[in-house]
C-alpha cells in the first residue's frame, strides 16, 4: 500500500511566505548603535526579504553559494535569514567575536562568495579583509553613512531588484544555513543545516513541553544571530508572526531590562553570563523595572546555577534551562516540570529545573561509558551522544572521525553526564575538564554551580591544577560581587556542606574577571594556561 499524502517539501521559505501572507500587520523592532528603535511590520520584512533574495539572484548567486553575514542582530539580519535561503543560497552567519584570523579561516573555509556586513563593524572586516576573497561587500549603513567605492549599500543592492521574483525549486535536504563551532579545541568546524532539519527544530521548540513559542509572545533574542541561528528562534518567529525585538549591539543589563519593559516582552533566549547580573540589578533596585507578569528566560551555553533560578522564581519569571550545541541545532534538550512531576515540592522542582532536561521529540539520548551504555537510573555517567534530524552527521569538509561520531553514526557531544529514570540529564562536566584526583573523578560544573550559590560570589570557573600527590586537585577561581570580602576559608566550608571533603577545593584564586569564549562560556583554556605555574604550598 502507498501513502496518499502529498509530497510537499519541508522549506523554510514556505515560513517567509506564511509570515508575509497572515502575519503583515506584527511589529519588528530593533534597537539601533545609537539606541534609537527602528520599527517596521512582517510586510516589510517580507517584502524586503524578497527583494534580497531577487538582488542576490541578479548578482549571480547559485544555489549552494554561501553568503555570510557579519552582524548584530537586528530586522536586516533578519532578512538576510530568509533573503539568502529563498534565493537557493546558504546563510552563513560568522561570529564577530572571534579572532580576526579565526573568523578568516572559517570564511575561507567554507567558500563564502558574498559578505553582509553591518557599517559599524568594518573596522574588524578591514582586519581580515585581505585574507578573504569575498566577490562583494553589502553594507548595512545603520549609521546612515555613506558606503566607501568597492562595497555596495544594502539598501540600494536591494533597489536592483523589480519585485518580480520566483523561489528555485529547494528539495528539503538542500543546505539552507551553516555555522562554524567556537573552535576552544582545535581549529573550528562547520556545520551545515538543511531546510528540513531547521522546519522540524522550529515546529518541535514551539511546543507547549518545549519552549512554547506562540504567536501571542513578544520576544527578544538576546543568544546572537550569529551563533547557532539563534538557536532557531528566528524560523520560528517567522513561522508563528511573534512580535520580535533584536537588542542590536547592546547586551548588558542596563540596555536590556528598559528594553524587556517598553516592549511587554514575554520570552527572551540567552546565556548565564547575561541573566545572573541582570538578576541581581533587578533585586537591588525593587521596582524599577515593570517587567511582563509570566515571562520566562530561556537559557542555555552553560549550566545554570540553581541559585539563579530561585533568584528568578522570587521575581516571578521562570527560567527554562536547555540545552545542545551548534551541532544540535542547537536545541536537544529542555528542563521543564513534566506531568510525573507535578507532585514535587518546591525544593525539588528547583533541582529538577537546573538539570539540562529531557529530550524533545525526536530527538534520542544515550550515556556511553567503558562498558557500553550506562542505565537511565541518574547515578551512572556516560559520554552523551545524541540522535536525529537536526543533529549533524558530519562536519564540512571534514572526514568523519571516531573522535565525533560513534561507528553506529551518533554524534559524540563530549559531555558526562547522567541521566534519570524519566529521561532527565544532569551533566557533570566535558570530558576534557573533568578532574581526577587520586583516582576519582571530581565534577568541576557541580562545584561551580554551588559556589555561585554564594551570596557574596558573582561568578565562579573550576580547573583542575598538577598536584603531585593527587596527580589533580581542583582550584576554584572567584569572582565577587561589588563590595564583597569572602575568604577561602568561608567558601570552603560553604562548600563543605554540598560535598565530601576530598572533592573540595584546596585551592582558591580570588580575580577580576574570567575569560570566556565568544559564546559567553567560561574560557578553561585560558585559565589553565593562566594558571599552568601553580604552586602548592609545602
Amino acid at each position: 500500500m502507498k501513502s496518499t499524502m502529498m509530497r510537499t517539501p519541508l522549506n523554510l521559505s514556505h515560513f517567509l511566505e506564511r509570515a508575509g501572507r497572515l502575519f503583515g500587520g506584527q511589529e519588528i523592532v530593533s534597537r539601533m548603535p545609537d539606541k534609537s528603535l527602528h520599527r517596521y511590520t512582517y510586510a516589510d520584512f517580507y517584502r524586503r526579504a524578497r527583494l534580497l533574495a531577487e538582488a542576490l539572484t541578479r548578482a549571480g548567486l547559485q544555489p549552494g553559494d554561501r553568503v555570510a553575514t557579519l552582524m548584530w542582530n537586528h530586522y536586516a539580519h533578519f532578512e538576510t535569514y530568509f533573503g539568502v535561503i529563498a534565493a537557493g543560497g546558504v546563510l552563513h552567519t560568522l561570529n564577530l567575536r572571534l579572532s580576526p584570523q579565526d573568523i578568516a579561516y572559517i570564511a575561507n573555509h567554507a567558500g563564502d562568495r558574498f559578505l553582509i556586513v553591518d557599517d559599524v563593524l568594518l573596522p574588524l572586516l578591514e582586519q581580515f579583509r585581505d585574507e578573504v576573497d569575498f566577490e562583494r561587500v553589502i553594507v548595512v549603513p545603520l549609521n546612515g553613512k555613506p558606503v566607501a567605492d568597492g562595497m555596495d549599500d544594502y539598501e540600494a543592492f536591494l533597489g536592483t531588484a523589480t519585485g518580480d521574483f520566483d523561489y528555485p525549486e529547494m528539495d528539503e535536504n538542500d543546505p539552507c544555513a551553516m555555522c562554524y563551532t567556537s573552535g576552544t579545541t582545535g581549529r573550528p568546524k562547520g556545520v551545515v543545516y538543511s531546510h528540513r532539519s531547521q522546519v522540524l527544530h522550529s515546529l518541535v521548540q514551539a511546543m507547549p513541553d518545549a519552549i512554547g513559542i506562540s504567536g501571542h509572545d513578544v520576544l527578544l533574542p538576546v543568544v546572537p544571530m550569529f551563533h547557532a541561528n539563534a538557536w532557531g528562534v528566528p524560523y520560528t518567529a517567522a513561522m508563528l508572526g511573534v512580535k520580535m525585538v533584536f537588542p542590536g549591539p547592546h547586551l548588558h543589563p542596563d540596555d536590556l531590562l528598559p528594553l524587556l519593559e517598553s516592549e511587554k516582552v514575554t520570552l527572551s533566549c540567552g546565556v548565564p553570563t547575561i541573566w545572573l547580573p541582570m538578576a541581581q540589578m533587578i533585586a537591588a533596585n525593587p521596582g524599577k523595572w515593570k517587567l511582563q507578569k509570566g515571562l520566562r528566560l530561556t537559557v542555555g551555553g552553560a549550566a545554570v546555577p540553581e541559585s539563579m533560578i530561585r533568584a528568578y522564581a522570587q521575581l516571578d519569571i521562570e527560567v527554562l534551562q536547555g540545552w545542545g550545541m551548534t551541532e544540535t541545532s542547537p536545541l536537544a534538550t529542555l528542563s521543564r516540570i513534566t506531568a510525573q512531576q507535578r507532585h514535587l515540592d518546591a525544593d525539588a522542582r528547583f533541582k529538577v529545573q537546573a538539570m539540562q532536561g529531557y529530550p524533545l521529540p525526536l530527538v534520542d539520548v544515550r550515556g556511553i561509558g567503558d562498558e557500553g551504555e550506562v542505565p537511565w537510573d541518574g547515578k551512572s555517567v556516560g559520554e552523551i551522544q545524541v540522535h536525529g534530524p537536526w543533529i549533524t552527521g558530519n562536519y564540512h569538509g571534514v572526514p568523519v572521525s571516531e573522535e565525533s561520531f560513534s561507528a553506529d553514526g551518533w554524534l559524540r557531544t563530549g559531555d558526562v553526564a547522567s541521566i534519570d529514570e524519566l529521561g532527565f540529564m544532569k551533566i557533570s562536566d566535558r570530558t576534557k575538564d573533568l578532574i581526577k584526583s587520586g583516582g576519582e573523578w571530581i565534577s568541576s560544573v557541580d562545584l561551580e554551580n554551588a559556589i555561585m550559590g554564594h551570596p557574596s560570589v558573582q561568578e565562579a570557573a573550576v580547573i583542575a591544577v598538577p598536584h603531585p600527590k593527587w596527580s589533580e586537585r581542583p582550584l576554584a577561581v572567584i569572582v565577587l560581587k561589588a563590595g564583597q570580602k569572602v575568604g577561602e576559608d568561608e567558601i570552603r566550608e560553604y562548600l563543605g556542606k554540598h560535598f565530601v571533603k576530598w572533592m573540595v577545593p584546596d585551592a582558591y584564586a580570588f580575580v577580576e574577571s574570567i575569560p570566556r569564549t565568544s559564546t559567553g562560556k567560561f574560557l578553561k583554556t585560558a585559565l589553565r594556561e593562566q594558571f599552568r605555574e601553580w604552586k602548592w604550598d609545602d
